[in-house]
């Protein structure tokens, strides 16, 4: 499957567009992970354990879009976007979403 952030393929001709697919998840901070990123915040520098965190969580969530285009017998997505919401105050939701297509090779 071709997945890219751009609107069209190199050498492809959208055939056919299946529609919006994407793939979301919500992650919440721990206790564990707060004391060790307040820690952190005295010294200043990365909190590697929430970088960690939304790093997995970006990953499921691109995922889950891939699956709902093979899903849909896509071949593509195109136009993949990455967005972050915080639905309460110790969790965020990511959603990774873009245009499932069927392509065709140029002529």
């Amino acid at each position: 499957m071709i997945l890219t952030t751009t609107a069209d393929v190199p050498g492809y001709e959208i055939g056919e567009i299946l529609g919006v697919v994407s793939g979301n998840t919500v992650r919440t901070k721990n206790l564990g992970k707060d004391i060790m990123a307040g820690l952190k915040s005295l010294v200043g520098g990365e909190l590697e354990e929430y970088t960690t965190m939304l790093t997995d969580a970006r990953a499921e969530a691109y995922n889950r879009m891939v699956n709902a285009a093979r899903d849909l017998g896509a071949d593509a997505v195109v136009n993949i976007r990455f967005t972050t919401s915080q639905t309460m105050s110790t969790a965020a939701e990511l959603l990774a979403y873009g245009t499932a297509v069927r392509l065709v090779p140029k002529k």
